[in-house]
C-alpha cells in the first residue's frame, strides 16, 4: 500500500503521534481492532478499505522493488536480489568491462592511507564504498572485502559475527575495535 502523506513534502511543525497521546479519546471510527493473519484475504481486504477511508492510499499490488531490493515470490518463499543495483554500481564505478573473481582481494593484503595515489574524486569513492556496504544485504559473501579486517596504520582490529536461523543467514555485524588488541 502506498500512503500519500502531505507531511513528507514540507517542514513539519506539528506533533505527530503514532498512538493517541495519554488521556485523549479516539473516535471509534478511527480505530481498527482486529487480528489478521497472512492468509486472511477477507480481513486484509477489510483493513485496506478501512485504511483507505482514513488516508489517501493506493494498492500497488505485490511488492517487487523497494530500496534497491528486488523481491520475487515462489511457493517456497521470498527471494531478494540487488542485480540492478549491482549493475548500476558497476557502471558508476566504470567497471562494466571487468571480469569477476571468486576472491577479489588476497586475504593477506594490507592497505594503508600511504599506498597508491590520491583519488581525483574522493566523493565518488565514498559513495561507492557506501554502496558496497549496502550491497552486502544480499551478498554477505563480499562482506570481508568490503570491511577488510584490521588496520595496520592504527593497529585496531575488526570483529564480526553472524546469526543464522537454520541454514539461513539472517543478520551480521562487523565493527572496528576502539582499542588496540
Amino acid at each position: 500500500m502506498d500512503v500519500k502523506n502531505a507531511f513528507l513534502n514540507g517542514d513539519l511543525i506539528e506533533k505527530v503521534y503514532m498512538q493517541p497521546p495519554p488521556g485523549s479519546s479516539v473516535p471509534p471510527s478511527k480505530v481498527y481492532d482486529m487480528i489478521i493473519t497472512g492468509d486472511d484475504t477477507v480481513g486484509i481486504s477489510s483493513l485496506k478499505q478501512f485504511l483507505n477511508l482514513q488516508f489517501e492510499m493506493k494498492d500497488l499490488g505485490l511488492l517487487n522493488y523497494f530500496l534497491s531490493l528486488e523481491i520475487s515470490y515462489d511457493p517456497s518463499g521470498y527471494f531478494l536480489s540487488q542485480a540492478k543495483y549491482t549493475s548500476d554500481l558497476l557502471a558508476r564505478a566504470g567497471l562494466t568491462d571487468y571480469k569477476t573473481a571468486s576472491t577479489p582481494v588476497d586475504p593477506q593484503t594490507r592497505l594503508t592511507p600511504l599506498d597508491g595515489h590520491l583519488l581525483s574524486n574522493a566523493t565518488l569513492y565514498r559513495q561507492l564504498v557506501g554502496s558496497l556496504v549496502y550491497l552486502t544485504i544480499t551478498h554477505p559473501n563480499i562482506t570481508y572485502v568490503v570491511h577488510i579486517a584490521g588496520n595496520p596504520t592504527d593497529r585496531r582490529s575488526t570483529t564480526g559475527f553472524f546469526f543464522f536461523l537454520g541454514d539461513s543467514l539472517i543478520t551480521w555485524r562487523s565493527k572496528k575495535q576502539t582499542l588496540v588488541a
